[in-house]
């Protein structure tokens, strides 16, 4: 049942996510650089992190949508679909707000709540991050990826005088 379930959010998602960056990305531009590219940058960058994550699992670099795939490096969300979903819980917490994201939440939690405490732990996470929803990763892909990642995993504190 759980199969028929998942196969029914592909189709969704392989509907909408043409839709999602014509019209929510029109005014993006897809990255400079393609997945052997990012291989060529210095081992312990975010871009060549990347690369290995486009190669580790088989991906292709999808236009204007490549910041979701450095999401998924700095917050540790794995690619299977309630992965997604928590991503999307997640990216919630962290303040971002669309309707693609809110769709998302509601039809992955319908179609998957046996996850909802996994769902609520990510989004617990996303609000203890820095936010990091709006930032366009491409400029950053020079940067040391462990210190990128821990920056954003520590939340902004405010400090009083």
């Amino acid at each position: 049942m759980k199969k028929i379930r998942i196969q029914f959010l592909l189709f969704v998602y392989d509907k909408t996510q043409k839709l999602y960056r014509k019209y929510f990305k029109k005014k993006k531009r897809q990255w400079q650089f393609n997945e052997r590219q990012l291989l060529e940058f210095k081992e312990d960058s975010l871009g060549r992190k990347l690369g290995e994550f486009y190669h580790k699992h088989g991906f292709s670099m999808i236009p204007k949508m490549e910041n979701h795939d450095v999401h998924h490096l700095i917050t540790d969300c794995g690619t299977n679909f309630e992965d997604e979903i928590a991503m999307q819980y997640l990216l919630l917490g962290n303040g971002k707000l669309n309707a693609h994201l809110l769709a998302a939440i509601v039809l992955g939690t319908l179609i998957l709540p046996e996850h909802m405490k996994i769902y609520l732990k990510a989004y617990r996470k996303g609000q203890n991050m820095r936010a990091f929803h709006e930032w366009d990763f491409e400029g950053l892909l020079w940067q040391n990826f462990e210190h990128l990642k821990d920056f954003i995993q520590q939340k902004d504190i405010i400090v009083l005088h």
